[in-house]
């Protein structure tokens, strides 16, 4: 009986400790440091799981060339960076928040490749599912 009491305590504890977990795994998704580095693993190293959870439904990309600026959709971001899972840059990363209130963020992404740099200018929003992403600016700047 002791036996049966002791395996049934055990079990209990073994329960409340993994749903201990999966909550702070949870709160952790909420947060907007998640979503950044979500965004920055998904270009650099081609991670792109969980990246469709940080963006909102109807994010906005553009790339600015020169004096052409190109538009993306969510849909095809997506897609590309589908495209290019598993593909490792040759680059450094880091990111600077340049702004941040309650409700949302701009935080500045630097990507250094050997002979330029790609900045990404993200806009997050803090909604009831956690920071999203809303729109990223993207260009290229030589060192």
């Amino acid at each position: 009986m002791k036996t049966i009491k002791l395996l049934t305590t055990a079990f209990l504890f073994i329960i409340s400790l993994s749903s201990f977990g999966k909550d702070e795994n949870n709160t952790e998704k909420l947060k907007m440091d998640y979503a950044v580095k979500t965004y920055i693993e998904a270009v650099t190293h081609g991670k792109v799981k969980g990246l469709s959870d940080v963006l909102e439904s109807d994010a906005k990309f553009t790339l600015t060339q020169g004096e052409k600026i190109i538009r993306f959709s969510r849909y095809e971001t997506l897609s590309s960076l589908k495209n290019n899972e598993g593909i490792h840059q040759n680059c450094s990363s880091d990111y600077k928040i340049m702004e941040i209130d309650a409700a949302q963020a701009i935080v500045k992404v630097t990507l250094k490749y050997d002979t330029f740099s790609k900045v990404n200018f993200l806009s997050l929003a803090n909604t009831k599912k956690g920071w999203k992403i809303t729109n990223v600016s993207t260009s290229f700047v030589n060192p």
